[in-house]
């Protein structure tokens, strides 16, 4: 599904030049749960980023789906990431001034699905998440879990290949972020692909494989399912 090969990113400015990936290497298939840990700065965010397509490799390859995307338009990359990917993010990043509804029917307006396919996709959803109770409320109206929980369905509702989620509890509770991995855990169960970022190792002992960042680089990789260790280079 994902493949990596010599991935770089640089960042350069007029007086300095910083290399955020350094030849990545890396392979996920379907239907994987993925954790990728590392210090603040390592690169894993940017990693991720590159992934979902909200930003550009300096070089390297990287293809989705069999796909190149490396040199593609925005415009193409957006339609790819928009018909493919799903995020969660650390922050939520739900819309304040839209309703529960409203921010889980925004990704099938921009997918351009009817009027009349929306409703009952919002709704199936919603009742699949335990938040049918909330669709008519506003984000500040609801718990940290439950806006997680929102981001969660406004991520699934166009059915992505891959789910991405950027320190998917770190603003939350452990209770909380305990109802957030166990989410995680059922959709990996049935049959979805995640790739996730974290600086828990309890969040990550719920994946199936965590690969280990620094500077840029990705040093080993741990198969969690057997506690076994790989030095990568």
């Amino acid at each position: 599904m994902i493949n990596i090969q010599k991935l770089s990113k640089i960042f350069r400015t007029d007086e300095l030049e910083t290399k955020a990936l350094n030849e990545i290497v890396l392979q996920v298939t379907e239907g994987e749960f993925v954790t990728i840990m590392g210090a603040s700065g390592c690169g894993k965010s940017t990693l991720l980023n590159i992934i979902g397509l909200l930003d550009s490799a300096t070089s390297g390859s990287y293809q989705l789906l069999g796909h190149e995307i490396i040199g593609l338009k925005e415009q193409e990359k957006s339609k790819i990431r928009k018909q493919n990917v799903g995020f969660i993010f650390q922050n939520f990043n739900l819309i304040d001034e839209l309703s529960v509804y409203d921010n889980i029917e925004l990704p099938l307006i921009y997918n351009n699905v009817p009027a009349s396919e929306r409703r009952p996709k919002v709704e199936a959803i919603a009742e699949r998440l335990a938040i049918s109770h909330r669709l008519k409320h506003f984000p500040q109206q609801l718990s940290g879990g439950q806006q997680q929980r929102v981001a969660v369905a406004r991520a699934l509702i166009n059915d992505p290949k891959i789910i991405l989620a950027d320190e998917p509890t770190g603003n939350l509770d452990s209770k909380n972020g305990n109802e957030v991995m166990e989410l995680l855990t059922d959709l990996h169960a049935n049959g979805a692909t995640i790739l996730m970022v974290t600086h828990s190792d309890y969040d990550a002992s719920f994946s199936q494989r965590t690969i280990f960042m620094k500077d840029g680089m990705i040093l080993s990789e741990k198969n969690n399912s057997r506690n076994v260790d790989v030095i990568v280079g």
